[in-house]
């Protein structure tokens, strides 16, 4: 099954991110999606990493939790443009200390053009296989 993994190697991480009230949420899509997401290079913050991995028994890199500086970690990853797409389940019904990291990796996101979704629904669109007309070329 032909995937929306990128061809590139530099373009071919996903990265994995939620918020504590979100983290079920995302493992369970994980697992869900394991299929495609097996051929994706996965990269995680802190014990979103390591749940998913331990879910879905794929290799995640763990990076520091978010308030720790793993958002910004994944966002420097995002610039320097070895990451393909960020996944970032958000809760948006609370506040969180580390908001500033949060909206750093959005910010580097939009400009560096690189997908990212903060709602399973958008998740959904980025990991999707591909369309015919992509899978012509």
């Amino acid at each position: 099954m032909s995937t929306s993994r990128p061809k590139d190697r530099k373009r071919a991480i996903l990265a994995l991110v939620a918020h504590d009230e979100k983290k079920d949420d995302l493992t369970e899509f994980c697992v869900r999606h394991k299929h495609v997401l097996q051929d994706w290079d996965l990269i995680g913050t802190g014990s979103t990493a390591k749940r998913v991995s331990e879910a879905t028994r794929l290799p995640v890199h763990a990076y520091l939790s978010g308030p720790e500086g793993g958002d910004a970690q994944i966002a420097a990853r995002v610039a320097l443009d070895e990451v393909g797409a960020v996944i970032f389940l958000l809760d948006p019904l609370s506040a969180h200390p580390h908001d500033p990291d949060i909206e750093t990796l959005q910010r580097v996101c939009n400009v560096h053009n690189v997908p990212i979704a903060t709602n399973l629904a958008a998740a959904e669109l980025i990991i999707q296989p591909k369309t015919i007309n992509e899978q012509e070329e």
